[in-house]
């Protein structure tokens, strides 16, 4: 499977379908406009919804016109007038992937708390017929902490895919793991968890 800038071969199987992103707080989230392009670029319906944190990194008007849809940033805004609008959205999504995912993220996540439009729309997700892959971004020492280490095992337990962090040079001038998986490694496995669900 291609996921070359410019080339959508192999990448039929987003055509049509509707993908929820997830977009959290950290620095990694500008990253997340080329995800969000190559998945339009392809065919995909995608929807943004971003926490209040991560509109301080990139512009929920970024996303909206790379996806040309409404970008969701508040559990109290209706951007539709279906109701109740996290279910729907929940719902209608083909798959679901949060890129970044904070630590702050995973452990909401973990806990089961829904304080912001992000983890309330995942909360009505059924991750037994919807995947949903996390690409966890963090210091790296950040990610090697017990309570990040534990929240993770309890992510995959619960049915949650987490698809790196990867190794490298991070925002914060540390080199390790923490570093969020590239935009067109996201695109493939995202296309890979599609495809196992398909009948």
């Amino acid at each position: 499977m291609s996921t070359r800038s410019g080339d959508n071969s192999g990448l039929q199987v987003f055509r049509d379908r509707r993908i929820l992103v997830g977009v959290t707080g950290g620095i990694a989230a500008y990253k997340t406009a080329m995800l969000v392009s190559r998945l339009a670029q392809a065919g995909a319906q995608v929807t943004v919804a971003m926490t209040e944190s991560a509109t301080r990194f990139v512009t929920p008007l970024t996303f909206q016109a790379l996806s040309a849809r409404p970008v969701y940033t508040s559990a109290w805004e209706h951007v539709e007038s279906k109701d109740p609008q996290h279910i729907s959205l929940a719902s209608a999504a083909d798959a679901a992937i949060v890129a970044p995912c904070t630590m702050d993220t995973m452990a909401k996540l973990a806990g089961g708390i829904t304080e912001d439009v992000v983890c309330l729309i995942l909360s009505a997700i059924d991750r037994g017929k919807t995947p949903v892959l996390l690409a966890p971004a963090m210091n790296s020492v950040m990610w090697s902490q017990p309570a990040t280490q534990r929240n993770a095992a309890t992510l995959r337990g619960d049915g949650y895919t987490l698809v790196g962090p990867d190794e490298g040079w991070q925002a914060c001038r540390h080199v390790g793991p923490g570093r969020m998986v590239e935009p067109e490694d996201l695109v493939q496995r995202l296309a890979e968890a599609i495809t196992a669900r398909s009948p």
